[in-house]
């Protein structure tokens, strides 16, 4: 399995970058350019729950839509995903997502909000999601002028 990672440092506490990202109405408006539409179609957020993805127009030429299970949740912390279904299961026989929101020690003011994906190509000229890792980042640095107005 591959891995891929990035991070951002985000102006906000942990805890209220985590209660943004699990909130389907909250996520929703955040960036619609880059994630349009967030809902659980299955279950309350914890794991064995599936949530839908649509993707805005910045992102719908390479992703439109995933399926995510749910598959383990550290509160307040950090939220593991498997797509099985939508575009990017298409591409990756596996594809694995886990978004993490971690306090800076020291400075309750900020929070490292870090993406990381575990993967396997479906074919072998397959490259690494790097449009995905790009949007991800993009999107996780869109909470800090979210914020303001939430």
């Amino acid at each position: 399995m591959k891995t891929m990672k990035g991070e951002v440092v985000l102006n906000m506490p942990a805890q209220k970058a985590w209660e943004m990202y699990r909130n389907d109405e909250i996520i929703s408006k955040i960036n619609p350019d880059l994630l349009s539409r967030a809902q659980y179609i299955q279950g309350d957020g914890g794991p064995g729950s599936l949530r839908l993805f649509k993707l805005g127009p910045a992102v719908s030429n390479y992703v439109k839509e995933s399926v995510e299970k749910i598959e383990k949740v550290v509160t307040g912390r950090s939220v593991t995903y498997e797509v099985i279904e939508g575009d990017l299961k298409e591409m990756y026989d596996t594809y694995r997502v886990t978004f993490s929101f971690i306090p800076i020690e020291g400075n309750n003011t900020k929070c490292i909000a870090e993406w990381k994906a575990e993967f396997e190509p479906s074919a072998p000229a397959m490259p690494p999601p790097e449009k995905a890792k790009d949007a991800a980042l993009r999107f996780l640095k869109s909470f800090d002028n979210f914020q303001l107005s939430y």
